[in-house]
């Protein structure tokens, strides 16, 4: 096997995919936002997903369990169930799918930074091997609160692993964009390194199996607003996104993007896969069942 080192080359080609680094990946964003088009980040739970996003234009391509179970039919509320290896299943869904599907968008590997089960330089190691360019808090116990949150951080299994994550891999070149919920969230992850937040309204709703619950898109204007801030004054060219929640479609992007300050594009995840699949198969089928026999 390879050592790690010989693949942190910038534009080192393993298979089919480019790997590079993280200032390579952060240059690219930069260079996206001041020709005044959004970052636009793709959580792909297939290797045509994948494929198909980085045709369309995607600047990152993620890939995590969660959205292996989006892709299944289920909620990918799912992964943050104990029904799987996290970290196992996006090694095998990158190396086996989604890096062989792309060419030249960075692929980012979701992490369960609070694994017990793992030591972590190691993990990001085998990540580095893979192939993948860079790290994603995916899934994050930032998305959990009252008891159940209260006891995952008074047992070591709290957020702080993910800061810890997050700075390790900041240390080996990789890229690191984090899911963060709350302005002091974001604070940690902008020391530890973090090269994009991403600011996570909660699961999205719509589609088949998404939220019926969800704050408003007034009130994710002002949650993110307030994470950027944080970003800012920590980092003064800090980049940062929005997810989830009430932000389901172009338009509702749009609508926040109107109306804050420093905002700098977004991620899907169902809104990227799901939901065109569900749209684009149903309205498929409706229209071959509409042809007639005689």
């Amino acid at each position: 096997m390879e050592e790690p080192s010989t693949l942190k080359v910038a534009g080192e080609v393993r298979g089919l995919a480019r790997q590079f680094r993280a200032e390579e990946v952060t240059a690219r964003l930069r260079a996206t936002v001041a020709e005044g088009w959004p970052v636009y980040v793709v959580g792909a739970g297939t290797g045509i997903s994948a494929k198909m996003a980085e045709i369309g234009g995607a600047d990152i391509v993620a890939t995590y369990a969660m959205a292996r179970y989006r892709m299944w039919g289920h909620s990918s509320m799912a992964g943050y169930l104990s029904i799987c290896d996290s970290n196992q299943v996006t090694l095998e869904m990158g190396e086996r799918e989604v890096i062989p599907a792309v060419r030249e968008v960075p692929v980012v590997a979701g992490l369960l930074g609070v694994d017990p089960t793992r030591e972590m330089a190691r993990l990001l190691d085998r990540v580095q091997v893979a192939g993948f360019s860079g790290i994603h808090n995916c899934p994050t116990v930032a998305l959990i609160d009252g008891t159940f949150r209260v006891a995952l951080e008074e047992t070591g299994l709290g957020f702080h692993k993910e800061v810890e994550m997050v700075h390790l891999a900041h240390r080996r070149g990789l890229f690191t964009q984090v899911f963060v919920t709350t302005p002091e969230e974001a604070e940690e992850m902008v020391t530890a390194g973090a090269d994009l937040v991403i600011a996570h309204m909660g699961n999205s709703v719509g589609g088949t199996v998404g939220m019926r619950t969800a704050i408003s898109l007034d009130d994710a204007v002002e949650r993110v607003q307030g994470i950027i801030d944080a970003v800012r004054a920590r980092r003064a060219d800090g980049l940062v996104i929005c997810h989830g929640g009430p932000i389901a479609t172009p338009e509702d992007f749009a609508y926040v993007l109107q109306r804050t300050r420093g905002l700098v594009g977004f991620m899907g995840g169902s809104a990227a896969e799901r939901f065109p699949v569900e749209e684009g198969i149903r309205a498929a089928t409706e229209r071959f069942k509409a042809v007639r026999l005689h």
